[in-house]
């Protein structure tokens, strides 16, 4: 008979990990998506002083399968086609490169300008740049005070009996003829 030692955290240490491992999966996946058929766009998204780069690695994706698009501040990333998908699963000892159509959306910050956005694509890798906004520059608007008689002057214009005569206008703030 082996007598069998076992640590007191043995039981909470695979607990541990059983929770890790749901932690680490997505709670919510597409209708008809399983585990070994999601995929995914893995993206970088950084920023520069000029704009907000986005690259996605899309190896084995053509240039001509991708679409880029805007729709208000999210930015759409397509690519693949539906038909790389193989039906033959014989043969396969291990299978784990995924073919088909993939999609991601990115929210993009205020303050950018999505019209004069640019997409390169080179060895597939897509890098967009997003040009930032030029920060509105304040306009200084000066401040005058009026003269003791001007003041005069924009009271009795702007009254109901006023005429419209610029001359008559003097004429009854000041008392003399113009």
């Amino acid at each position: 008979m082996m007598i069998r030692h076992t640590s007191p955290f043995g039981e909470l240490l695979q607990l541990r990990r059983a929770m890790e491992r749901m932690l680490d999966e997505p709670f919510v996946r597409a209708v008809g998506t399983s585990r070994s058929t999601t995929r995914r766009m893995p993206l970088d998204v950084f920023e520069t002083p000029e704009a907000i780069v986005i690259e996605a690695a899309l190896p084995g994706i053509k240039p001509e399968e991708v679409e880029v698009s805007v729709l208000g501040d999210t930015l759409t990333l397509s690519a693949g086609s539906e038909s790389e998908s193989r039906s033959d699963e014989n043969g396969y000892r291990w299978r784990e490169v995924q073919r088909g159509k993939v999609t991601r959306s990115v929210t993009l910050p205020q303050g950018v300008v999505a019209e004069q956005a640019s997409a390169t694509f080179e060895n597939g890798l897509l890098r967009l740049s997003v040009p930032k906004a030029q920060p509105a520059e304040a306009v200084r608007i000066p401040v005058t005070a009026p003269v003791a008689g001007e003041a005069a002057l924009l009271d009795v214009a702007s009254g109901p009996d006023a005429s419209s005569a610029p001359e008559a206008q003097v004429e009854q703030a000041t008392g003399q003829e113009a």
